[in-house]
Formats: C-alpha cells, sequence, structure tokens
C-alpha cells in the first residue's frame, strides 16, 4: 500500500465495485469527488492495456479524482441502464451523474487528457502548459466570434503538436463556425489514428451532425405549435427540438428531448436519447444544460 502526497493510500483512491455497492460507491462517492469507473471483463484484451493506464493517471491525480473497476458480467443490470454494449467503457460520475466518458482503449496521453477534463468539470485545477494557454485564447477567439483567428491558433498548436486532440477538435469547430462544412468533415476525415477517437474529436463530430441537421430544420413557431396542438405527436416533438437547437435554443431542445424520452424511450429507435447523447457531446462537459440534462436523463433511466 502506498501514501501519497495528500496522505490518502491507494487502496481509497482505487477499488472494485459491483451492483450491490454502485449507489455507494459511484452515486454517494461522488457528490464530492469525481468518481472514475472502469467497466471491464476478465476475457476484454483492451481492458487489461486501459486499466492499469487508468489507475496510473488516477494515482498521478493524487486524490483529485478516485476509481471504481466494475466486472461487466457480473453488472449485467448497470450495463443495460447505461446501453454499455462494448468493452472496455469508461464513465466519469460527478454530484451522482455520468459528465464524461469514452469507449475502447485509448492513448496515454488523452487518459490524462480525460482525466485533467473531469477534474475542471468537478471545479479541480488540472495541469496546463504553453500550448493549452494558447488553446485556451483560441477559444476564447471561437466564442466572440473570431473564427479564422481561432483557426489560425489551432492551426498554430497543431504545427508544434500534429495530434493535440484539443487543438484538431477546435480547428473543426472554427471551420464549422465558419460555415465550411465540408472542410470540416474533411478534416475530421482525415485525423490522426491517435486521436481519431478522443473526446475532443467526438465533440467536434457531434456538431457537425447537428450544423448538417440545422440546415434542413423547420420553422421554430409551426413546430411549435404542432406540438402545442398535439403533446403525443412525437415526431413533431423531434423535429422542434431539431430546430430549436439550431436557432441557438439548446436548453430548450434539451426539453423537449426528455419529454420525448419519457414519453416512449424507445420511440424511433431511441432517436431522443441518442440526439441527446449528440447535443451533451458537442458542449463543453461543465455546460449546465449538460449537467443538469444529463442528471434528468439518469433519472429517467434509472427510474
Amino acid at each position: 500500500m502506498e501514501l501519497n502526497l495528500t496522505g490518502v493510500t491507494d487502496d481509497d483512491l482505487i477499488k472494485d465495485g459491483d451492483e450491490a455497492s454502485f449507489m455507494a460507491d459511484v452515486v454517494d462517492a461522488s457528490q464530492h469527488t469525481p468518481i472514475i469507473v472502469d467497466f471491464w471483463a476478465p476475457w476484454c484484451g483492451p481492458c487489461r492495456t486501459l486499466g492499469p493506464q487508468l489507475e496510473e493517471a488516477v494515482k498521478a491525480a493524487k486524490g483529485a479524482v478516485k476509481m471504481v473497476k466494475v466486472n461487466a458480467d457480473e453488472a449485467q443490470m448497470i450495463m443495460g441502464q447505461l446501453q454499455i454494449q462494448s468493452l472496455p467503457t469508461v464513465y466519469a460520475f460527478y454530484k451522482g451523474q455520468p459528465i464524461d466518458g469514452f469507449q475502447g482503449a485509448v492513448p496515454a496521453s488523452e487518459i490524462k487528457d480525460f482525466i485533467d477534463r473531469v477534474i475542471k468539470a468537478s471545479g479541480g485545477e488540472a495541469p496546463d502548459d504553453g500550448l493549452n494557454a494558447a488553446i485556451d485564447a483560441a477559444e476564447e477567439m471561437l466564442g466572440e466570434g473570431a473564427f479564422e483567428d481561432a483557426a489560425q491558433t489551432f492551426a498554430a498548436v497543431l504545427g508544434e503538436d500534429p495530434n493535440n486532440a484539443k487543438a484538431y477538435g477546435g480547428q473543426v469547430r472554427a471551420l464549422i463556425a465558419m460555415g465550411e462544412l465540408d472542410q470540416a468533415e474533411a478534416l475530421l476525415n482525415g485525423a490522426p489514428i491517435e486521436i481519431s477517437k478522443a473526446p475532443e474529436l467526438e465533440a467536434a463530430h457531434a456538431q457537425l451532425l447537428l450544423a448538417r441537421q440545422a440546415a434542413d430544420a423547420g420553422p421554430v413557431a409551426e413546430l411549435t405549435a404542432a406540438v402545442e396542438a398535439a403533446p403525443d405527436d412525437l415526431h413533431a416533438r423531434f423535429d422542434l427540438a431539431q430546430a430549436l437547437y439550431a436557432n441557438g435554443d439548446a436548453q430548450g431542445a434539451v426539453d423537449h428531448l426528455l419529454e420525448l424520452f419519457k414519453q416512449d424511450r424507445e420511440w424511433n429507435e431511441g432517436a431522443a436519447k441518442a440526439q441527446l447523447f449528440t447535443i451533451f457531446d458537442a458542449l463543453k462537459p461543465e455546460d449546465p444544460i449538460v449537467l443538469n440534462g444529463r442528471r434528468k436523463l439518469s433519472s429517467l433511466i434509472f427510474a
């Protein structure tokens, strides 16, 4: 047993969990500290690689996050509730709700980025460096509407670090903001294999999908009237959610998708949940719309 600089032992940071202890080990424990949940199985080859890398990253965080390892073969109910279909799958829980996650084995650098992102989302502090400072500046430019300047800054970072997932995803988002959807898609398709599954690129892909949908979105007023006239018309409600998001009302879109899911979670092969996850992926993990939306969705799933 090792003791880190915070006085927390490795046994305190990493533990085995199961369905019986999931509420205490994950939901309750995450009220104060983010909990990384590693869903694995003895037969899963990539799990044997990812697990130790996750453990090292959690230890390196020195108590800012903790980890629970769950054998998926012995937690079928939870697997079904979270609709996990492949292993390894990793979720980060905070305040009782999943706030981030990924599937499959990823490079150690992406694991560190994931841990840093979870720490930041929970209000903690993650390490920074010069490239991250440039990325932060580019993100500010993007938020202020200086899309070309942001794209140039992201490109400069990629010149120093071609596999920087944050900068790559940022450049894609800048192109989307400029209306260059085909160029953004080409850039995504040409991403280095090492970062092709990185959360930042998944977020950019989600934004691209939503931008494509926006081109076909119907008029909000007409769709609103249709839903008010027929609240059980799930297709109209789904179309309204798309139109609202296309017009900058992400909260309204999430509210209607949650209502659709509440009425019929299986409608159109689970389209409401899939669209919710697309919106959650497109927004920042710490966005209140994401945090509240995930919490409400989890309440519906686990009800």
